[in-house]
C-alpha cells in the first residue's frame, strides 16, 4: 500500500467524514508492509499486512483464501479498453479497480504511466507487492474521502450500493465504469449526479460534470 494512499483512507465504521491515522510498522520505498490505520472517533483500528491493508467495519472474520502466487495474466486489449473507458491516458491520480476489475489492476499502471491503481478485492490479500498498485479489501463501502479519485471501475453484481460509492468518490471531471451493469444502474448513476456516456452491452461509462 502506497503510503500516500493512506491520507486519502476513511474509517468503514464511523464514513467518510472520518479520515484515519497510520501507525506504520514497516515501511519500504514509500510503501506500507506492516501497520494499523486507526480512526480517532470509533477508536477501532484496520491492519495492513504484506502490504494488503483490510477495511472492513466489525465483525470481520478471516478473510477468503484468495489467490494465491502472482496476479493472472491480462489480455491487452481488456486493459486497454478500460483505460480508454476510463478516459485517462497518464497521471497523476488515483484510480480504483472494485471487485472482478481488480485483477486488472497491475497491468492497468504498465498502460497508464503516473497513476496509483487500487485494487478493491479480498482476492488480492495473498498477491505479491507490485508498484503502483496497492490492495485493500472494504465493506461496507469504499474507504474513500467523496470526489477524491481520477477514477473507478466497479463490478455491478456488487449491487447498487457499490455503484453508489463509486459515484460518491469520483473527482469532478472523472469517470465511473460499471462492468456487468445491472438493470437499473444507469438510474442509480444519475440519481448519485453523473451524466451518462454510454451504456451498452453490459457496461455503463458516466462522468461527474
Amino acid at each position: 500500500m502506497h503510503l500516500l494512499l493512506t491520507d486519502r483512507l476513511t474509517c468503514p465504521r464511523c464514513g467518510p467524514r472520518f479520515g484515519l491515522i497510520l501507525l506504520a510498522r514497516q515501511v519500504v520505498d514509500r510503501r506500507v508492509l506492516e501497520g494499523t490505520l486507526g480512526c480517532p472517533n470509533c477508536r477501532d483500528g484496520f491492519d495492513v499486512r504484506g502490504g494488503f491493508g483490510d477495511l472492513r467495519a466489525p465483525p470481520r472474520g478471516a478473510l477468503p483464501e484468495g489467490r494465491a502466487g502472482d496476479p493472472e495474466p491480462s489480455v491487452p486489449a481488456d486493459v486497454e479498453r478500460l483505460a480508454a473507458l476510463l478516459g485517462v491516458a497518464e497521471g497523476p491520480g488515483t484510480l480504483a479497480l472494485v471487485g472482478e476489475p481488480a485483477r486488472l489492476a497491475p497491468a492497468l499502471v504498465e498502460v497508464v504511466p503516473g497513476v496509483e491503481v487500487v485494487g478493491v478485492d479480498a482476492d488480492l490479500a495473498r498477491w505479491p507487492e507490485v508498484e503502483r498498485v496497492s490492495r485493500l479489501v472494504s465493506r461496507p463501502g469504499l474507504p474513500f474521502f467523496d470526489q477524491t479519485l481520477r477514477g473507478v471501475v466497479v463490478d455491478g453484481i456488487l449491487g447498487s450500493g457499490w455503484i453508489r460509492e463509486a459515484a460518491r468518490t469520483v473527482a469532478r471531471l472523472s469517470r465511473v465504469v460499471v462492468t456487468s451493469a445491472p438493470e437499473g444502474g444507469v438510474h442509480v448513476l444519475e440519481q448519485a449526479g453523473l451524466n451518462v456516456l454510454a451504456a451498452e452491452a453490459g457496461t455503463i461509462v458516466a462522468a461527474r460534470a
